[in-house]
């Protein structure tokens, strides 16, 4: 086996990791854009809605809803209309994940 060949077997079997450790990273960047109102890692203060520990199909829905215009908002419809459903995915992992305030 020469050595392009050994590299690129090594690439192929590195690339799965590599991209699963992109995706995880993802989640909580897209997710970073929510603290303005929802608080650091969804730990919401005051009268806004906690995002951390919510199961993430809940807020897949929501975030559907918004998106659809099924459910009212003042901001939150324009924000879910600029994420795919693969981002609304990570980014409710991402929260799903997190411990809620107590």
């Amino acid at each position: 086996m020469n050595l392009w060949t050994k590299a690129a077997a090594l690439a192929a079997l590195a690339g799965p990791a590599l991209v699963m450790a992109q995706d995880a990273q993802l989640g909580r960047n897209l997710a970073a854009t929510c603290a303005n109102c929802h608080g650091t890692n969804g730990q919401a203060v005051g009268d806004m809605k906690p995002l951390a520990g919510v199961s993430a199909a809940t807020i897949v829905a929501m975030l559907a809803d918004y998106k659809s215009g099924n459910l009212p908002a003042t901001v939150m419809h324009q924000i879910a209309k600029g994420y795919s459903d693969e981002q609304i995915k990570l980014v409710a992992a991402f929260f799903a994940a997190q411990k809620p305030a107590k």
